[in-house]
């Protein structure tokens, strides 16, 4: 199993982690474990793909499903730099 050394960790985070592990009955490890997997499980459970997140931004905007794309007929003209 792999394994995942944290330095530069200040006392009173440690300490509180171990007061943490005591209240859920676990080792300090076991607690960080556990911590770790908590944050992972939600960082992709909440994740979606870039269209469904386009898509989202749009969703109540436009378009109602089976209408056409209206056309727009505007004239773009390139700009004149030699002005």
């Amino acid at each position: 199993m792999p394994q995942l050394i944290v330095s530069g960790l200040e006392d009173e985070v440690k300490a509180k982690l171990q007061r943490r592990a005591k209240r859920h009955g676990r080792s300090l490890e076991e607690e960080v474990r556990q911590i770790l997997r908590d944050a992972t499980k939600t960082e992709t459970a909440n994740r979606k793909g870039l269209g469904t997140e386009i898509a989202s931004h749009f969703r109540n905007i436009g378009l109602r499903k089976g209408e056409e794309i209206q056309k727009l007929h505007i004239r773009i003209e390139p700009p004149d730099f030699d002005e």
